[in-house]
Parts: C-alpha cells; sequence; structure tokens
C-alpha cells in the first residue's frame, strides 16, 4: 500500500494521474532545495513531474537540473507516497504519485533554468521547518533517523 499525504480526496472532483520524481540532495550535512516563488511560494525536494513515456530516473535528472543548476549521481529509490492536490500551473486536481529518491548533488553547471526557482542549501533542521510537503517532509526525516 502506497502511503498517502495531503488534503483528504473529494468524492465530487476528477484527479487526472499526475507522476513525479523527486530528490533529497544531501552534502556535508546540508540539503539542497528549490525554493519556488509562484504560484504560492514553497520549499520543495527539487524534481517534478515525469512525462508520457518518460522513466523516473531521467526525468529526475532533467527535473533538477532545470530546478537547481546542479547535476547529481548515483540516485538510490526510498519509496513512493501519493497526494492529492489542486495543480495551479496546470490548472486541474491531480492524484500525485510521487516518486522519492536520494542522490548525490555533483556540479553546479549555472543558475536554475526554470523561471521562479532558486537552490538553496539548508540544515536538517531547516528543510523539516520549510518542506510543507508532509511527504517530502515525511521522507527526509524518515531517511535520516528523526
Amino acid at each position: 500500500m502506497i502511503r498517502r499525504f495531503g488534503e483528504a480526496v473529494r468524492a465530487d472532483q476528477r484527479y487526472r494521474s499526475r507522476p513525479g520524481a523527486y530528490v533529497i540532495l544531501e552534502r556535508d550535512g546540508r540539503f539542497l532545495l528549490t525554493f519556488q516563488e509562484a504560484p504560492e511560494p514553497e520549499f520543495q525536494l527539487p524534481g517534478g513531474g515525469i512525462d508520457p513515456g518518460e522513466h523516473p530516473v531521467p526525468a529526475l535528472h532533467r527535473e533538477v537540473y532545470e530546478e537547481t543548476g546542479y547535476t547529481m549521481g548515483a540516485p538510490r529509490k526510498l519509496g513512493v507516497f501519493k497526494r492529492y492536490c489542486y495543480l495551479p500551473d496546470y490548472g486541474y486536481w491531480a492524484e500525485k504519485v510521487c516518486h522519492i529518491y536520494t542522490a548525490r548533488p555533483i556540479q553546479r553547471l549555472g543558475p536554475p533554468l526554470e523561471k521562479g526557482h532558486t537552490a538553496v542549501w539548508v540544515t536538517l533542521e531547516e528543510a523539516l521547518v520549510l518542506l510543507t510537503n508532509e511527504g517530502d517532509n515525511w521522507f527526509v526525516a524518515n531517511y535520516f533517523g528523526n
């Protein structure tokens, strides 16, 4: 059974499936998050949607580079969770199936390619406060034994 986080499923709402791949990038006790300015300012694990026909790992590499400007290596899958939410960027309600990985940040090639994204290094304690997505927060806390 897949763990579920976030708001309850609404019986009157149709949801589109939206798979995504996200990663915990840690170096020397600090974590690389992405800050997204819009539509609502929030800190997130780097990652994003898996396009139709795309495998989660190449999607993860692409999304991490687009959102942070970093390359990464040695991804290892930790698990999966679901959440049901409205995606204002796309204008629809989604059943998000979030594949969570851990990997090593390798090299920053430049600034994030996605407009409105900023790469931010934070401590574990800061990450657990800043990550408002319950699923992201749960995986970071549990992966690092808190």
